[in-house]
């Protein structure tokens, strides 16, 4: 039976969140998916004081990002998956993609070092092998250690 009451409301609009829920599932973008970009969608407000999406633009977005990784030092990962949330956010569910982000400062991935020993580090690190009688009952569980190579070098 209705009432007079709930016939005179209209329908409520979904909040920006719950529209973005709805087309990242009509979509078929996996749960885990859903749950990080609306991670990043909902950091991306709280960064800029709870402001509207609408009223921001390509500078804040670029502000957000280049944070990520001055302010935090996220992963160059971490940061593509932010930028791909609000990529969804502005072309899918505000329907006005992002153009031109301006510069933003961009995540690295770290060099990494090769680690070489001295003669004197390698041979001090083969010194403290385990001695010969208990090569047999380790050789059980792990095969014997290759002879030749870096100690046919020493």
């Amino acid at each position: 039976m209705k009432t007079i009451e709930s016939e005179n409301i209209p329908p409520r609009k979904p909040k920006l969140l719950e529209q973005a829920r709805n087309i990242l599932r009509a979509n078929y973008y996996s749960r885990r998916t859903e749950e990080v970009y609306l991670g990043w969608m909902r950091r991306y407000i709280l960064f800029h004081g709870k402001r509207h999406p609408q009223e921001l633009g390509e500078p804040e977005v670029g502000a957000f990002l280049s944070d990520l990784t001055v302010r935090l030092g996220v992963a160059e990962s971490t940061q593509n998956q932010a930028l791909s949330a609000l990529l969804f956010l502005y072309a899918k569910v505000l329907g006005r993609p992002l153009r031109e982000l301006g510069p933003v400062e961009r995540a690295r991935r770290p060099k990494k070092v090769p680690v070489v020993l001295t003669r004197t580090e390698a041979r001090a690190l083969l010194g403290r092998r385990a001695p010969a009688g208990r090569w047999k009952l380790a050789e059980r569980w792990h095969p014997p250690p290759r002879r030749g190579g870096i100690v046919a070098i020493l």
